[in-house]
């Protein structure tokens, strides 16, 4: 049997949860630490990048150990994801209705969104 896809909500609310759990809401981050945090995903997934490990790949640190942990890209470009949807469970955002909205307005934007480079 094939489990259900995780939708933008339940990702939102599996998030909340999971760092309230740990504590992560006990240390009161404000919103500018809180976009450091992203941030600091960010640079681990850019450092991965840097010493040559393949986009696709995922590695794991200390792999003897009971809860080895998994690193790589896609972790990293995970741990964006999930600190980005516990920050709109904190601060009551639709992530969900806020992506729908900016995918349609994206929709309407010409090449490059008028020519940029980057």
């Amino acid at each position: 049997m094939r489990t259900p896809e995780l939708t933008i909500k339940q990702l939102v609310k599996d998030s909340y949860r999971v760092a309230e759990s740990k504590g992560w809401h006990n240390i009161h981050a404000t919103f500018p630490e809180r976009l450091c945090m992203i941030h600091s995903e960010v640079s681990e997934a850019l450092e991965d990048f840097r010493n040559g490990r393949v986009f696709n790949e995922i590695y794991y640190e200390n792999p003897k150990a009971t809860h080895p942990k998994p690193c790589g890209i896609p972790v990293e470009l995970a741990d964006i994801v999930i600190r980005v949807a516990d920050s709109c469970g904190v601060y009551s955002i639709d992530l969900q209705e806020a992506i729908r909205i900016k995918q349609a307005y994206n929709e309407t934007r010409g090449q490059l969104h008028g020519g940029k480079r980057l």
